[in-house]
């Protein structure tokens, strides 16, 4: 075996065992709209209890993103992922163990935090391990990965649970977590370097500062900012509607069983993540973020408006507004590759920390935004103890994606183009790359 080919081997082993972490995050963020029949039910949750309780995890995920980004740049991959992984297995265990909302919230708490580490470490693995142009399709790979989590925790989540108890399916998901815990330490090395081969990219020289100062230096960027406001509206929307509301939505207004709704959040995922890896693919080749960012924000902004107004049912015309709203957002994937690029590259995994501190911010908040209106419009109606809910209440709560998604259209108008390379690249690199 050539070195190059052991090269490359050991590469893709740590970065499928690292997408494996990624695919076990994105399944918990959309798996409470498969089990919310069941968690309404079985803990006694109103919307705003079942909204609250799916947002734990953006809620501890989000404030876990600076953290992770300064774990990944300081101390690498290896040891926050494994770590993680190891906490969000004890987390999904008592979560499938709570007997009530008080230990449920407390798992899914754990789930968040442990899971928060997955992608900044996979991202700045790429950073070490692979070539630089590389970047924005590795970007859209990762997504397409992880939305393959996303879609086995919609349709194939449902179809588990004719089989198993939501308890027992979750029990297994903390199994898989601890088991990649094990791996990825056994496996995953930081650098090229960790694992005997030459470094893709020459190590920074010189001492870094604080820790603190870099982070101030990021948040302090304005050319990040926009991509956070864009993460936060456009995909942090796209989660609040599939990964929670959408099955009750289409319930309830059109008496779809949990099986046949489930169906329609698993098309929008699959095609989140295949157009998400076609979003990072053409940035690449035409040498432009800007104008992929954009299309993506104006794309959603006019889907979140056609499920409001036009007169659509279940069949075709669903399959094809809950595809556009998988197809319209994915693109979005872009500002992490800029994201990036705006900034020094060994601060590259704060930057990435601090845009996607937006996604999960968006979530958090839209989750239980969208059942707080949910429930001040109720009318009191039940079913079988299971609060039910009417077409214009949940227009209430479109309406207002459809307004940050406006918002997100206008910061991504506001982006500036990093042209696929560095704006701020550190001065060692560059003496070293001369």
């Amino acid at each position: 075996m050539t070195a190059a080919h052991a090269f490359r081997r050991r590469r893709a082993a740590g970065f499928i065992l690292l997408a494996a972490a990624f695919m076990v995050a994105f399944f918990h963020r959309v798996a409470p709209a498969a089990l919310a029949e069941d968690l309404l039910r079985d803990l006694g949750a109103g919307a705003v209890a079942l909204g609250t309780l799916s947002a734990m995890y953006y809620y501890v995920y989000t404030a876990m993103q600076i953290p992770a980004g300064i774990l990944a740049d300081r101390a690498g991959p290896r040891i926050g992922v494994a770590g993680g992984s190891l906490v969000a297995a004890a987390g999904t265990l008592l979560f499938a163990a709570a007997p009530g909302l008080l230990l449920a919230n407390a798992g899914r708490f754990l789930v968040g935090l442990g899971v928060a580490t997955a992608f900044v470490g996979l991202m700045k693995y790429n950073a070490e391990w692979f070539e630089a142009r590389y970047y924005g399709l590795l970007s859209g790979m990762v997504v397409l990965l992880g939305n393959v989590g996303s879609v086995f925790g919609a349709g194939p989540l449902a179809q588990v649970l004719h089989w198993l108890s939501w308890r027992q399916a979750l029990a297994g998901i903390g199994l898989v977590s601890l088991v990649l815990a094990v791996l990825i330490w056994v496996f995953v090395r930081d650098r090229p370097a960790a694992a005997g081969f030459a470094d893709t990219h020459p190590p920074r020289r010189g001492p870094r500062g604080a820790w603190w100062i870099e982070l101030r230096d990021v948040a302090c960027n304005r050319h990040v900012w926009p991509h956070a406001v864009c993460l936060f509206t456009i995909i942090g929307g796209f989660f609040t509607f599939t990964g929670l509301w959408a099955v009750p939505y289409l319930g309830d207004v059109f008496g779809l069983g949990r099986q046949a709704a489930s169906n329609y959040v698993s098309l929008a995922l699959l095609l989140f993540a295949v157009s998400g890896f076609a979003g990072g693919w053409l940035s690449d080749r035409i040498g432009r973020r800007k104008p992929v960012a954009v299309a993506a924000a104006a794309a959603t902004l006019a889907v979140w408006l056609a499920t409001i107004l036009l007169p659509w049912r279940p069949g075709p015309g669903a399959a094809l507004l809950f595809g556009l709203n998988g197809l319209a957002p994915s693109a979005m994937v872009v500002c992490y590759a800029a994201a990036k690029e705006s900034v020094a590259p060994h601060t590259a995994g704060m930057a990435i920390a601090f845009v996607n501190t937006g996604l999960f911010l968006g979530a958090a908040l839209l989750q239980p935004a969208f059942g707080a209106l949910l429930e001040l419009a109720w009318d009191g109606t039940t079913r079988d103890g299971v609060p039910v809910y009417r077409a214009a209440d949940y227009e209430t709560g479109l309406w207002l994606l459809a307004a940050v998604a406006a918002v997100g259209l206008t910061a991504a108008l506001a982006m500036r183009e990093t042209y696929a390379g560095p704006l701020h690249p550190d001065t060692d690199d560059q003496e070293a790359a001369t």
